[in-house]
Order: structure tokens, then C-alpha cells, then sequence
């Protein structure tokens, strides 16, 4: 079976909603054992219920990426070799850099980098001894201008880089380490943006943000579920260090 992950166990950071919870129900669905890592304990449960009820294998905790130790503690309780870590997790942050107080700059980093940073932290030493897989979640907002997104932006460039850095450093030991850049999913964060900024207007501005990609809709989490899924799979071998974009033509067909 192509793209089959039989025995697999992945960590999925931010599982229980959104893109996360596509990524998990993809990869569960070619047999992966998943791990659900989530600040929301009752949405990691519902993903991982969603999961074995298509007859799929899962398990919830309750975690902090921004937190060092107790992603240390949850990773180390996982007593198998984790074969696939997806880094997922994030927040995001709308304003320019007169915008972005330094609270707002600590919160950014403190999850979209530094929460990256602590789960390859925790994983790395174990996959050196038989590979694996690591894909992180970037945005188009890494490689191009996104207007008001300044906090955002900084942290997803890194994570960018922290992408190619991994996958140089540890080529020799088998594993790989790609990302994924989306433009606008649609997701509940998008629903719950557009229904608090946009009272009244909840239509319009869902039409005025789909047509910010060229090709006219935002993106479904299944899709970005579905290239997750390619990229931690066999198919795959051949690829790493490389950013992969799913953004309706954002990035090269704007302007």
C-alpha cells in the first residue's frame, strides 16, 4: 500500500484542531500510531476518538511545546522510537511592528519558535539511531510579505530556517526534516477571526479573504492533511531540506 505508515509512531504537536487534526486523521488513516500533542486536553480526545472510530490508533496529552520540561516528560513517556514528528503547534499574532508590544513578541516566540525548537530538542538524540521523519509548519508568510502579520512573519521565517538547518545537520543519520508553508486554510481560528473582527460582515469578508489566493478559495485542512502525510512516508525518501508551499498560487502568482 502506497504512503503506508504500518508501525509508525508520529507526534503530532497542536493535533486536536485545524490543520493539526487533519494531519493526525491522515496519518492514522495509513496506520501510524499517533500521539496527540495539545494545550487543549478536550480537543486532543476528540481527534484521538475521531481517530479510533475510523479504526485508527491514537493517544492524547496534554502539553505545553513552549514549555522545555513537559515536553521533555511527555516525549520521554512515549517509550517507542518516534519514527515521525510533525510540528504543528501555533499562534498567530495580526499587526505591524507599531502593532507588536514585547508581550506579544515573547508569546510568538515562545510557541511558534521556541516550541519547535523544544520538541526537535526532545526527539533528535532518539531518531539519530534509525532515522525519521520531521516536517514543521512554516507559512507563506516565510518567504514573502505578508501586510500586518510582523510578529508572525519573524517566527515563521524561523522556523523556516530551523527546517534547513535540521535537515543538514542530520542528513548523515537518516533523518529528514521539511516544511510546509499554507496560505489561508480554512479553519475555526479563520471563523473565529472573521466573526470577532467582522460582526455583520461575516460573508463578505470570508469572500474578500478567499479570493486573496489566485486560484480563488481558501485551502481545506485535508489537503494540507494529505501532503503531510506524503512527506512523512517512504514516497518521500528522496526529499529533504525543501519547503513546500500550498497556497492556491499565493506565492507565484500574486502581483
Amino acid at each position: 500500500m502506497k504512503f503506508s505508515l504500518k508501525e509508525k509512531i508520529a507526534i503530532v504537536t497542536g493535533g486536536g484542531s485545524g490543520i493539526g487534526k487533519a494531519i493526525s486523521l491522515a496519518l492514522a488513516g495509513q496506520g501510524a500510531v499517533v500521539h496527540v500533542l495539545e494545550l487543549n486536553s478536550d480537543n486532543a480526545n476528540a481527534t484521538v476518538k475521531e481517530i479510533e472510530n475510523n479504526g485508527g490508533k491514537a493517544i492524547a496529552h496534554g502539553c505545553d511545546v513552549s514549555d522545555q520540561k513537559d515536553v521533555q516528560n511527555v516525549l520521554g513517556s512515549i517509550n517507542n522510537t518516534i519514527d515521525i514528528l510533525v510540528n504543528n503547534a501555533g499562534i498567530a499574532h495580526v499587526g505591524n511592528i507599531e502593532g507588536t508590544e514585547e508581550s506579544d513578541m515573547d508569546r510568538i516566540y515562545n510557541v511558534n519558535i521556541k516550541g519547535v525548537y523544544n520538541c526537535m530538542y526532545a526527539v533528535i538524540s532518539k531518531m539519530k539511531e534509525k532515522g525519521g521523519v520531521i516536517l514543521n509548519m512554516a507559512s507563506i508568510a516565510s518567504s514573502v510579505g505578508i501586510k500586518d502579520r510582523f510578529a508572525y512573519s519573524m517566527s515563521k521565517g524561523a522556523v523556516l530556517t530551523m527546517t534547513y538547518s535540521i535537515a543538514k545537520d542530520y542528513l548523515e543519520y537518516g533523518i529528514r526534516c521539511n516544511s510546509i508553508s499554507p496560505a489561508r486554510i480554512h479553519t475555526p481560528f479563520v471563523d473565529g477571526f472573521i466573526n470577532k473582527n467582522y460582526p455583520g460582515k461575516e460573508a463578505e469578508m470570508f469572500e474578500n479573504l478567499s479570493k486573496t489566493q489566485p486560484i480563488g478559495r481558501m485551502g481545506k485542512p485535508e489537503e494540507v492533511g494529505n501532503l503531510a502525510l506524503y512527506l512523512c512516508s517512504d514516497e518521500a525518501s528522496f526529499i529533504t531540506g525543501t519547503d513546500f508551499p500550498i497556497d492556491g498560487g499565493f506565492i507565484k502568482l500574486n502581483g
